[in-house]
């Protein structure tokens, strides 16, 4: 079975920084794109980050530009969010996905595996 976890959230002040990981068993991680998405309540479930297979490539959406920063372990099997500049509507679940492919992960719609998600929460 594949299981993604996700660690790290919490609660922080606007301005403050939070490291986001995504641990993955059960499927060969180095060989699949992966993603980063938020959902809020009552919205829908938004991409906020994407990265390829080996790191290489990197996608973002454009309110987090120059705030986040998504990078890949593939000897950890992890995937990690680097989140600073946090502002209070940045306050989400976070969940992390894995593709099947190698591209980036950008499609909320697209994915078959999800972490249950970790919740940031930012007070102004």
């Amino acid at each position: 079975q594949v299981h993604l976890v996700e660690s790290g959230g919490g609660l922080v002040q606007a301005g403050g920084s939070l490291r986001l990981s995504c641990q993955v068993s059960g499927r060969t991680f180095n060989s699949y794109g992966m993603g980063w998405f938020r959902q809020a309540p009552g919205k829908e479930r938004e991409f906020v980050a994407g990265i390829n297979w080996s790191g290489g490539t990197t996608v973002y959406t454009d309110s987090v530009k120059g705030r986040f920063t998504i990078s890949r372990d593939n000897a950890k099997n992890t995937v990690y969010l680097q989140m600073g500049e946090l502002k209070p509507e940045d306050t989400a679940v976070y969940l992390c996905a894995m593709g099947s492919s190698r591209e980036a992960v950008t499609n909320p719609k697209v994915p078959r595996y999800w972490g249950p998600g970790t919740q940031v929460t930012v007070s102004s």
